[in-house]
């Protein structure tokens, strides 16, 4: 079964990140690093990626740092997930896969076709909006 790497995870999560804390100003390196308990050389590379996509934009200097390059609402998860991933086909190559032609086409079609769908319904607007739910109390003792 394909999975989603933690590289797309991450990306994903990132992301969602700059879109909560999206203030109009860039969110430097070090602190997303630090929110998320990711080395600044691995969110580095991911940024790098998200920005050849044009999904964000950095800045260097003083104020430097990320953000994102439209509204949150812009951004479905599916998109997000293709940059990093590639196609999101739960069967993987095609061309290697001799199960294919083995009767059971409409099946994968249909839930490849489903997952993308699914991906493609939520916004990064949608994660944010999941992420500052009321969850309930937090104690800490």
């Amino acid at each position: 079964m394909y999975r989603i790497s933690t590289r797309g995870q991450y990306a994903l999560l990132i992301m969602t990140d700059l879109a909560e804390n999206d203030c109009g100003k860039c969110i430097s390196l070090k602190l997303l690093s630090h929110r998320r308990n990711l080395p600044i050389k691995y969110l580095e590379q991911i940024l790098l990626q998200l920005g050849k996509n044009g999904f964000v934009s950095g800045s260097r200097g003083t104020n430097g740092g990320y953000k994102l390059n439209r509204d949150a609402s812009e951004y479905t998860v599916g998109e997000i997930l293709r940059a990093m991933e590639g196609d999101l086909s739960p069967r993987g190559s095609t061309e290697s896969n001799h199960l294919s032609s083995a009767g059971n086409e409409y099946f994968w079609n249909d839930f490849e076709q489903r997952i993308n769908d699914f991906v493609d319904s939520v916004t990064l607007e949608d994660l944010v909006q999941k992420n500052t739910e009321f969850i309930g109390y937090e104690y800490c003792i």
